[in-house]
């Protein structure tokens, strides 16, 4: 029955896509039917005569993700059962016990503990490792299965078996879900006693509400100039794009418009509200990683020079989805308009209407127009927002990238908390060089195996004299030279401690502060802060930068 229902449903949903396309050539709309006719047999004839019994919700989704793949990486299907997580993702709220769940060697770890809900308040902890939910053990089971059974209507109750480091038995917890509502400002401070941090992670529903109480916070405290990080933001809704800038654009100002095939995406969005400060000098930190949402609120700033951009050039996404209703409460999220900034320009990075391929590679600087920002600044549309001050990225050794991906770092911090009951706050708090050569020792106790960019490119460089049969010429040099990046990486536990350290003591913090003390542990150590506080501690330089 259910095979028939979903045949059934194959030319309803395709018929509702044609008439939402709404064609008015004939020959198009023609080629369009004919297509459609000629997938809807296709299917039948497979179902009916394929050697194998085809399951269709695999083998239509196939068909459908492979159609949309030609498009561009934001256009998507939305199953019905992906609509709740869907769902959470554009209002940041769900019903379940407030905790993140990741995956290491096959167990499911929490790695972050939602402050004040009932995981936390019952006691779980960052490195508890989930054995059994409900009677069920999650062994390999996938992260999202396991957060997905963790979800689930609030009131209800879930049971929780953990293992905890430490701990000779296993702990057994039974916790009551919630409405789990996730910040999107998801750290609030003072640096240096003077200037406000304010972390944007997310641009779901309440953003420009939760920055606007940020920046009212730190105000009453006294700052003298706002550091605003969107590294690493992904970016979510339009409408709260605009909102967060409007906080320091006067009311009235044009935040974006946007423009799409279809003549109701042509709009402009302007600052509706009272802003909360046109004046206080604003640092907006960027990278790679900030993308749509969060490049609209730092190319209005750039735009109107109301702050200075420091980090790294942006992701370049300057495409607005938005979703359409399919049969069987399913969801089509397209992209249906680009997105301009106040000057005029459109970043984004790639054109998917004349690419064969996704890969986000800048256009070169001759394809690029300029445009003037309200005093006048050159700026380029093209290939993300290039920062007023450039911060290179750091590097991460080797080494470190090993302890982190293969999760020594995390595991080392549930042994040092089990045996540490407190420690300094996580602004203070250092490993001492004691406590780092106890890290040293388990670590060789682990039998930490890595590789280096020099040791593979060596090996690679060996399996090609393999094949171009040179290798017994150059075997004994390539041999020493693989032996000695060998004994160089037994020292890199000691070359490399500061990095690591800094890496160690975020994980650790965390496990007494949660995600403030994740932020905290380093907070004074980040390049790209320290650059902004530097730049608001000069008056006449942040003046410079954003003068003509």
């Amino acid at each position: 029955m259910r095979r028939s229902n979903f045949l059934v449903s194959i030319p309803t949903i395709l018929l509702i896509v044609v008439a939402l396309l709404g064609f008015s050539n004939d020959n198009q709309y023609f080629e369009i039917t004919r297509n459609l006719d000629i997938f809807t047999t296709l299917y039948k004839e497979v179902n009916a005569y394929y050697v194998d019994e085809v399951d269709p919700q695999i083998f239509i989704r196939r068909g459908i993700n492979a159609m949309l793949s030609s498009l561009d990486p934001y256009t998507s299907f939305i199953s019905e059962e992906e609509i709740e997580s869907y769902r959470t993702m554009t209002t940041g709220q769900y019903g379940g016990v407030g905790v993140v769940v990741s995956s290491l060697d096959d167990k499911a770890y929490v790695v972050m503990v939602y402050e004040n809900f009932s995981a936390h308040n019952a006691g779980i902890l960052i490195g508890d490792e989930i054995i059994k939910i409900d009677g069920k053990p999650v062994t390999s089971k996938k992260p999202i299965e396991v957060t997905e059974s963790l979800k689930g209507v609030p009131e209800t109750v879930v049971n929780i078996v953990i293992r905890r480091e430490g701990e000779p038995e296993l702990l057994t917890f039974k916790l009551k879900r919630e409405k789990i509502s996730i910040n999107n400002v998801s750290y609030i401070g003072v640096i240096h006693d003077k200037f406000g941090y304010v972390l944007l992670s997310n641009f779901t529903y309440g953003a420009a509400k939760e920055v606007s109480n940020a920046i009212t916070h730190l105000k009453s405290n006294g700052v003298e100039g706002i550091i605003l990080d969107i590294r690493g933001n992904p970016g979510g809704l339009l409408s709260e794009a605009v909102n967060v800038s409007n906080v320091f654009i006067p009311k009235g100002k044009e935040i974006v418009s946007t423009k799409g095939k279809v003549e109701e995406w042509n709009k402009s969005y302007a600052a509706l509200n009272m802003p909360v400060d046109v004046n206080i000098p604003l640092v907006v930190l960027i990278n790679k990683a900030s993308a749509s949402a969060s490049e609209i609120v730092a190319g209005v700033m750039q735009d109107y020079d109301r702050g200075v951009l420091v980090g790294r050039k942006t992701f370049g996404k300057g495409l607005v989805q938005t979703t359409r209703p399919l049969a069987y409460n399913t969801q089509l999220k397209i992209t249906a308009a680009k997105y301009y900034t106040p000057s005029g320009r459109c970043i984004q990075r790639v054109d998917y209407s004349k690419t064969d391929n996704n890969e986000n590679k800048n256009p070169p600087d001759t394809l690029k127009s300029k445009f003037r920002t309200l005093n006048g600044r050159l700026v380029y549309d093209g290939g993300g927002l290039t920062p007023d001050i450039e911060v290179k990225g750091k590097k991460m050794s080797a080494i470190t990238k090993s302890l982190v991906n293969n999760g020594y770092i995390f595991r080392y911090a549930n042994v040092y908390h089990s045996n540490h009951s407190t420690i300094d706050p996580s602004r203070q708090f250092q490993i001492s060089v004691e406590e780092y050569d106890e890290f040293k020792e388990w670590c060789n106790n682990q039998n930490l195996k890595y590789s280096t960019l020099e040791e593979n490119n060596l090996n690679a460089l060996s399996n090609a004299a393999k094949k171009e049969m040179i290798y017994d010429k150059i075997n004994a040099e390539l041999d020493a030279l693989i032996e000695g990046v060998e004994r160089s990486k037994l020292n890199d536990l000691d070359k490399f401690s500061d990095e690591i350290k800094l890496v160690l003591q975020k994980e650790i913090a965390s496990r007494y502060y949660l995600f403030k003390g994740n932020i905290d542990a380093t907070i004074y150590q980040d390049n790209d802060i320290g650059k902004a506080v530097e730049l608001l501690s000069n008056e006449k330089l942040y003046n410079k930068i954003l003068e003509k």
